[in-house]
């Protein structure tokens, strides 16, 4: 395949459908939330639009994301032209799939919707091995929890197992819960300690392994304690570690002192949305005072919605040789995005408020087509020369 800007990196074509992808599923979804139409699965919708936030939309940003980090930050092989091609037809066949799955035999959509995680890991398998930092190498098992999960997603939705299919998302927004920590805990000290330099005002604060440490561990036992079903007094205490812990390890990163940078101001606040979310698993499952899935919302609306315009931006920006700034219309985007989250907690915190999370599911689409509007011509555009730091 000849090698078009749009096929020069992952960015370009994942960054591209992900965005368009995000309006025409928060549409589907209000749709079939207000009783317009009926969603053609056997699951209820709050699963399907799950599955589709996951495995749909949040899927192409993570990939775009990480396949054109990968060989800036570990030295692997690009991945681009017909390889790329590749992984965004069988990201599009899943989506297919997934719509049609009513009307195709049972393993042809789990087939079409799985295959993109084990071409995935088919490429990136054997660079990973052979790159001198090892700590890259836990990309690979949360890849093939991810594959996992979307696998047994859909042996639950063949069956019509309602409890076995939520599970199964669960265990995928677990995944990228420990994908977030680890890449986004290593680009925000980064990306805030060369904001520090260049302003005179510090440096990156050196990374304190015990705390990494201690802080991974909590949350791989929150993760197991949240899908085994334990007892909530463990999964409570586990996450209100995870709050002060990751609490500790976000304030070391002195963000305050570039909130000045939008860039950086959306990733810092992603991860204030993290914490919140943490504190709000810990509420829900040592008191019961709120709905336990406030915390999902937390995390998928205020901290990954918060922490993709970021990266987006930056490296819409820096990888087609643009200079390292967020646009006045993807600030206003990322105060869209953080409104999204705050109506959407609230209205899930209480009875749960069907105007509000009308309002905050427009507010997250907007967000998502403002970044198209801003990016879809350079997405496909050549790249102007550039210099700098990676990512």
């Amino acid at each position: 395949m000849p090698r078009t800007a749009v096929w020069s990196s992952a960015f370009r074509p994942f960054y591209l459908l992900g965005a368009a992808y995000a309006p025409l599923l928060a549409a589907a979804w209000l749709a079939a939330w207000l009783g317009l139409w009926v969603v053609p699965a056997g699951l209820p919708l709050k699963l399907v639009h799950g599955h589709e936030f996951i495995f749909g939309f949040a899927a192409a940003i993570i990939f775009g994301v990480v396949i054109t980090a990968l060989p800036s930050w570990a030295g692997t092989e690009e991945i681009d032209g017909g390889r790329l091609a590749l992984l965004l037809a069988l990201w599009l066949a899943g989506r297919v799939g997934f719509w049609l799955a009513p009307w195709l035999p049972p393993p042809l959509p789990a087939l079409l919707d799985c295959l993109l995680y084990a071409a995935a890991l088919f490429m990136l398998a054997p660079a990973l091995l052979h790159v001198k930092n090892r700590l890259y190498l836990l990309l690979l098992p949360i890849l093939a929890a991810l594959f996992v999960a979307n696998l047994v997603f859909h042996h639950a939705a063949v069956r019509g197992d309602a409890a076995l299919a939520g599970l199964a998302l669960r265990g995928a927004i677990w995944a990228i819960v420990v994908l977030y920590v680890l890449k986004g805990g290593v680009l925000a000290p980064i990306f805030t300690g060369n904001a520090l330099r260049e302003t005179g005002r510090g440096t990156q604060t050196p990374f304190l392994m015990p705390l990494e440490t201690a802080a991974l561990i909590a949350l791989l036992l929150l993760v197991g304690f949240d899908l085994a079903g334990a007892p909530r007094a463990l999964s409570g205490g586990a996450a209100l570690a995870c709050a002060l812990l990751y609490g500790w390890r976000s304030a070391r990163w002195q963000g305050w002192r570039v909130a000045d940078h939008p860039l950086l101001l959306a990733m810092h606040l992603g991860f204030a949305w993290l914490l919140l979310a943490f504190a709000l698993k810990a509420v829900a499952d040592l008191s019961g005072a709120i709905a336990e899935a406030s915390w999902l919302h937390a995390f998928t609306v205020g901290s990954l919605g918060m922490m993709m315009l970021g990266l987006m931006t930056r490296v819409s920006q820096r990888h087609t040789g643009r200079p390292l700034s967020m646009p006045r219309a993807m600030q206003y985007a990322c105060g869209l995005m953080f409104l999204a989250a705050a109506l959407r907690v609230v209205s899930g915190v209480g009875a749960g408020n069907t105007a509000l999370i009308g309002l905050a599911t427009l507010l997250w689409a907007t967000a998502f087509a403002i970044y198209l509007s801003c990016y879809a011509r350079i997405l496909v555009s050549p790249s102007l020369p550039r210099t700098g730091e990676p990512t």
